[in-house]
């Protein structure tokens, strides 16, 4: 039996616009026959999905909507009168019935997994068509290759050596002369300092001439 594997590269599956007007259009086509048309669903659901369980309920369906019409058919007059002609018609709408629920079911689930299967093809193929990023070291890029290959080593290129550029003599600016500071007053110690002595020396200069008046 064939199931939904796909070995071989998948086909991008048509629209869901167009595979939605197709459900519809064998649908409406099994209904408005009153189920005599039923097996067109399955015939389609069996050539598009290949599978041989869809094959043999194709079969099976148009044997039953044989058996359905010509149990229908030999049913004398335009009524249903016997058990075979009741039976007939009960086949026909239970086939018309589980048909439809199957063929929405099956038709869906495969374009889904079709699809699944056409991104995940697509998702390899987009990733050896374009380069990964890039990662720097140093001065040197080396681009990071996609997963599966293996890219030669490259070293790290050591870092250039600054250029020192010639010394620059420099010339030394005259300078301007040192401002003379200004006098510091004597403070307040000094100031007392010098009086005490000036005082002593006024007494002394008295007690000479004191000396010198009683001679």
């Amino acid at each position: 039996m064939q199931g939904h594997g796909y070995g071989q590269p998948v086909k991008q599956p048509p629209h869901t616009a167009w595979l939605v007007f197709l459900r519809v259009l064998f649908v409406a086509l099994g209904f408005l026959s009153i189920g005599f048309l039923a097996w067109a669903m399955m015939l389609r659901l069996a050539v598009v999905t290949r599978r041989s369980l869809d094959w043999g309920l194709f079969v099976a369906v148009l044997a039953a909507d044989i058996l359905s019409i010509t149990l229908l058919a030999v049913e004398p007059g335009d009524e249903i009168h016997t058990g075979g002609g009741w039976f007939g018609l009960l086949l026909l709408l239970c086939t018309l019935v589980a048909t439809i629920a199957y063929y929405l079911a099956a038709d869906t689930r495969h374009f889904l997994l079709r699809q699944q299967a056409y991104q995940a093809q697509q998702r390899p193929a987009a990733a050896y068509g374009y380069p990964g990023p890039a990662v720097s070291y140093g001065a040197t890029t080396v681009p990071v290759p996609p997963a599966g290959h293996r890219a030669p080593t490259v070293l790290p290129t050591p870092p250039a050596t600054p250029h020192t550029p010639p010394p620059v003599a420099h010339t030394t600016a005259p300078q301007p002369p040192l401002a003379t500071p200004p006098p510091q007053r004597p403070a307040p110690a000094r100031i007392d300092q010098v009086r005490a002595e000036l005082d002593e020396l006024s007494d002394y200069l008295r007690r000479q001439d004191g000396h010198e008046g009683g001679r």
